[in-house]
C-alpha cells in the first residue's frame, strides 16, 4: 500500500532563495521540453519521447549553469511529469473526450520538485532533511514515517514549504469491534448515524465569507503587475487555505472516529456533482452548502482509511431511504424543509435523517441486494430489493 506523509519545512532565508532558484529551473526545463515536443511535431510530425529528452539532459546540464545546480534525478522526474501529461492527453483523445493539450507553466503555477527516494540528492541527517546544494532543512516531524520511502516531493504553497514522503508499507488491520453503523449525509446537518448521533455542518466557508469578500475586494483594487497586488493575492490565498485546512481537520477526525469504532460502515451512493447544481424549489442554493460540506472528501477519507484498517465500507442506493419508514416500510413523502418523519401507518416520530440512516443500515445488514450488486475490495454497492 502507498501512503503519503507530509511535513512542514522551516528553511532559512538563504535556503528559501536556493529552493526558489531550483524550482524556477525545473519550471524552465518543463517549458523547454514542452516547446521541443510541440515544435518537433508541428515542423516534422516527429514524436520526441521522454527517453530521448532524458538522454540529452546531460548535455543541457553542461551548457546551462542552473541545471547543474539541481539534482539530475529530480530533473529527470520533471521530464517524466511532462510525459505523464502527454499520456493523459492522448488517452483522453483516444477515448473521444475533449482533452486539454499540456500547457506551459509560469513560476506561479509550478510548485513541486520530485526526488527518487532517499540517497539520491536527499536524505535525513540529524533529524533534518538534507537536499543537494541546499543543506539541512529543519522539519516538524509531527508523526513517524512508517514503511519504505519510495519518492520525495518538496512543495511550495503560499510561501510555505512542505516535504511529502511517499512510502510503501503493509497496513496493520485494527481489532474487530463487532459493530456496524450507517451514515446519512446532509447539508444543514452534516452527518447523522443510525445510533442517533448528530454532527452539525461547521460551514467554514460561510463563516469566513465576509473575510474572503474583503480580501477579494482588496485584490480587485490593486493594479495588475504591481507588488501590492501580489501581496493581496497571497493574503487571499492564505485565507482560502485556512478554510480548506479547517474542513480537512473536521473530516479527518470524523472519519477516523467511525473507522476506529465500527467494522462495517454503510453510506449512500450519491451523485454529488448532480446534487451540487443549483435547482429550483426547496433545494435552491443548496449547492453552496454541499460544496462547503465536502461530502466527496469525506467519502474518500472513509474509503482509504477503511482499506488501511481492514474495515468494510458499503455504498447503498439512496433512492427511497428518506421516504420509506424504517419501522414499518410505509412510503411517506415529505419536503426538504420537513425535518421530522411522521408515519401515519405505525405512528413513529423521529428525525428524518435518523430514519434514513436506519433504512441504510437495514439494506446492508439484511442483505437486501438489488440487481447489479458490485463488489470492489472493501466497497460494496447495495440497494432495496425490487
Amino acid at each position: 500500500m502507498i501512503k503519503a506523509f507530509k511535513y512542514r519545512l522551516y528553511p532559512t532565508r538563504n535556503q528559501v532563495e536556493f529552493l526558489t532558484r531550483q524550482l524556477e529551473t525545473h519550471c524552465w526545463l518543463y517549458n523547454r521540453a514542452l516547446e521541443q515536443r510541440k515544435t518537433a511535431w508541428e515542423a516534422e510530425q516527429k514524436n520526441i519521447s521522454c527517453f530521448d529528452q532524458i538522454k540529452y539532459l546531460t548535455l543541457f546540464r553542461k551548457t546551462v549553469d542552473d541545471l547543474g545546480f539541481c539534482n539530475c534525478t529530480s530533473l529527470q522526474q520533471t521530464l517524466r511529469r511532462l510525459d505523464k501529461a502527454f499520456q493523459i492527453f492522448f488517452r483522453r483523445l483516444k477515448a473521444g473526450g475533449k482533452p486539454g493539450y499540456p500547457r506551459f507553466k509560469s513560476t506561479n503555477r509550478f510548485h513541486t520538485i520530485e526526488y527518487m527516494g532517499l540517497g539520491d540528492g536527499c536524505q535525513i541527517k540529524d533529524n533534518r532533511l538534507y537536499l543537494q546544494n541546499i543543506g539541512c532543512i529543519k522539519v516538524r516531524w509531527h508523526r513517524p514515517i512508517v514503511g519504505k520511502i519510495k519518492t520525495l516531493s518538496v512543495t511550495r504553497r503560499n510561501d510555505k514549504w512542505y516535504a511529502s514522503f511517499y512510502v510503501e508499507y503493509e497496513p496493520q488491520p485494527l481489532p474487530k469491534t463487532g459493530k456496524k453503523i450507517a451514515l446519512d449525509i446532509g447539508s444543514k446537518t452534516f452527518c447523522v448515524d443510525s445510533e442517533g448521533n448528530l454532527h452539525r455542518n461547521p460551514k467554514y466557508l460561510k463563516q469566513s465569507y465576509e473575510h474572503l469578500k474583503r480580501c477579494q475586494q482588496r485584490l480587485a483594487r490593486r493594479k495588475k503587475g504591481s507588488k501590492r497586488r501580489e501581496k493581496a493575492r497571497k493574503f487571499l490565498a492564505r485565507a482560502h487555505e485556512k478554510v480548506a485546512n479547517q474542513r480537512k481537520d473536521f473530516l479527518h477526525k470524523l472519519s477516523r472516529g467511525y473507522i476506529n469504532g465500527f467494522d462495517e460502515i454503510f453510506i449512500e451512493d450519491l451523485s454529488i456533482l448532480d446534487m451540487a447544481r443549483s435547482v429550483k424549489g426547496d433545494s435552491k442554493y443548496i449547492h453552496k452548502s454541499i460544496q462547503d460540506a465536502g461530502w466527496g472528501m469525506f467519502f474518500n477519507f472513509l474509503s482509504y482509511k477503511a482499506e488501511e484498517a481492514g474495515r468494510t465500507l458499503v455504498e447503498v442506493d439512496p433512492s427511497g431511504t428518506t421516504e420509506r419508514c424504517s419501522n414499518c416500510g410505509e412510503m411517506v413523502s415529505k419536503k426538504l424543509t420537513t425535518r421530522i418523519h411522521r408515519c401515519p401507518a405505525c405512528g413513529i416520530k423521529i428525525h428524518r435523517d435518523v430514519n434514513a440512516a436506519l433504512n441504510i443500515l437495514k439494506i446492508g445488514s439484511d442483505g437486501a441486494f438489488g440487481p447489479g450488486r458490485e463488489t470492489c475490495g472493501v466497497t460494496e454497492k447495495l440497494s432495496f430489493s425490487r
